[in-house]
C-alpha cells in the first residue's frame, strides 16, 4: 500500500508545471509516432518501391527528406500537450519554425536535385553520366534561390519586417544586374546550352579559328582542349553568338579530291581514269562513291574531280580510308603508266636571242 502511495506520490510530482506522468505522456506519444512512421516506411519500402531501380532510389531519397520532418512535426504535437512557462513560448516556437524552415528548404532542394537526375537519366539515356556532371551548376543556382526563398520565410514568421529587406533586394538585385550583366548574360547562356544542348562534353568543335574537344561546361566559361594540347576557354555568351560546327553528330564526311594528269595523256586512258577511280573508292566498304569526272583544262594539268563519302564521322577513319585510296590510286597509274603532272613551264628562245646569250656567256667567262 505504501509502495503504491510513493509511487503516485513520484507520478504526480510536478516539475516546471507538469506532473512525471505528462512527461511519460509525451514520451509515449514520440514512441508511438515514431513505430508508426517506421511502419509505414516499411510498407511503402515493400510495396510501391518495387519496381525500377530508379523508383526505388528515388523513394529512398523522398524519405530521407521527408521523415525528419515528420519527427520534428512529432515532437511539437507531443509537446503542446505540455505547459511551459509564458517567457519560454516564444524561444520554443522559434525554434521550431527554424528547425521546421530548413528541414523543408532542404527537402525542396533534394527533391529539385532527384527531379533533374530523373530528368537527364530519361532523356540522355547514352550521355547521363556526362550530364549529371554538367548539372552541377543548375542545382547550385536552384538551391541558391531557395535558401534564399527559405530565409525570407523564415525571417516573416520569426517576426521581421522582411518588406524593407525585400525591397532593397530588389534595388539591389538591379544594381547589382547592371554591374554584373554579363556574369549574368554567361549563366543564362549556360541554361541555353544545357536544355538546347549545341554541344555536348566529348564533342569535337571549331569556332571561328578554333577546334578542339569540349572539356568542361561551367556557369560561365566552357572549356576546350584544342589539337595542339592547350586548354582554350570561352564564355558561354561567345559560344552561344558563335557560328559552331559540331563534328561530332556528323553521320558521314563529304570528301572532295581533285588528280591533275599531264597534258601527252592519251584519250583512251583519259576515259578509263573515271572507271579507275570509281572501282578504287567502291572497294572500300565503309564508302559510298559519287562521282568522278574529268573537270577542266589547266596552265599545265588535266583535272578530274572526285567526289565520295565516308560512312562514319571519325577524323581518324576518315584519314585511313583516304591513304588507302591514295596508295591505291598510285598502284593503279604506275601499273598503267599515267603521270601526274607537275608545275612545269617550258622556255622557248628564238635563234638571235640564242645567239644573244652564248656571246654574252663568252664574254662573261674572259
Amino acid at each position: 500500500m505504501k509502495q503504491s502511495y510513493d509511487m503516485d506520490n513520484f507520478i504526480n510530482r510536478e516539475i516546471v508545471y507538469n506532473s512525471i506522468a505528462d512527461y511519460l505522456v509525451v514520451v509515449g506519444i514520440i514512441i508511438a509516432g515514431i513505430v508508426v512512421i517506421r511502419i509505414t516506411r516499411l510498407f511503402i519500402a515493400n510495396h510501391w518501391a518495387k519496381g525500377t531501380s530508379e523508383r526505388a532510389h528515388f523513394i529512398a531519397k523522398g524519405q530521407k527528406l521527408i521523415i525528419p520532418i515528420l519527427h520534428v512535426l512529432l515532437i511539437f504535437a507531443a509537446l503542446k500537450y505540455l505547459t511551459f512557462p509564458e517567457h519560454w513560448l516564444p524561444t520554443i516556437n522559434s525554434t521550431f519554425v527554424v528547425a521546421l524552415v530548413f528541414l523543408i528548404v532542404r527537402a525542396v532542394t533534394g527533391v529539385v536535385k532527384i527531379g533533374i537526375h530523373s530528368y537527364v537519366v530519361q532523356h540522355h539515356e547514352t550521355a547521363a553520366d556526362q550530364k549529371l556532371k554538367q548539372i552541377n551548376g543548375i542545382v547550385l543556382v536552384l538551391n541558391a534561390i531557395i535558401w534564399v526563398l527559405g530565409v525570407i520565410f523564415l525571417f516573416d514568421n520569426l517576426g521581421f519586417n522582411v518588406t524593407a529587406v525585400i525591397t532593397g533586394l530588389g534595388v539591389g538585385g538591379i544594381a547589382i544586374a547592371l554591374a554584373a550583366q554579363t556574369i549574368l548574360g554567361d549563366i543564362f547562356n549556360y541554361f541555353v546550352i544545357f536544355f538546347d544542348r549545341p554541344f555536348e562534353l566529348g564533342d569535337f568543335i571549331i569556332v571561328d579559328d578554333k577546334m578542339g574537344t569540349i572539356e568542361y561546361i561551367g556557369l560561365k566559361t566552357t572549356r576546350i582542349r584544342s589539337l595542339q594540347g592547350e586548354q582554350i576557354i570561352f564564355s558561354n555568351s561567345n559560344l552561344t553568338n558563335s557560328r559552331i560546327n559540331n563534328y561530332k553528330s556528323m553521320k558521314e564526311r563529304r570528301v572532295v579530291f581533285v588528280l591533275r594528269i599531264v597534258y601527252k595523256t592519251s584519250h583512251d586512258i583519259l576515259q578509263q581514269i573515271p572507271i579507275i577511280l570509281r572501282a578504287i573508292i567502291e572497294e572500300e566498304r565503309n564508302t559510298r562513291f559519287d562521282r568522278a569526272h574529268f573537270a577542266r583544262f589547266e596552265t599545265y594539268s588535266l583535272d578530274f574531280e572526285v567526289v565520295y563519302f565516308i560512312k562514319s564521322g571519325d577524323y581518324n577513319q576518315y584519314m585511313d580510308t583516304q591513304q588507302r585510296i591514295n596508295l591505291a590510286i598510285c598502284v593503279e597509274f604506275e601499273r598503267r603508266e599515267i603521270q601526274f603532272a607537275l608545275p612545269l613551264y617550258h622556255l622557248k628562245l628564238e635563234k638571235q636571242e640564242f645567239e644573244n646569250v652564248k656571246s654574252y656567256e663568252k664574254y662573261d667567262s674572259h
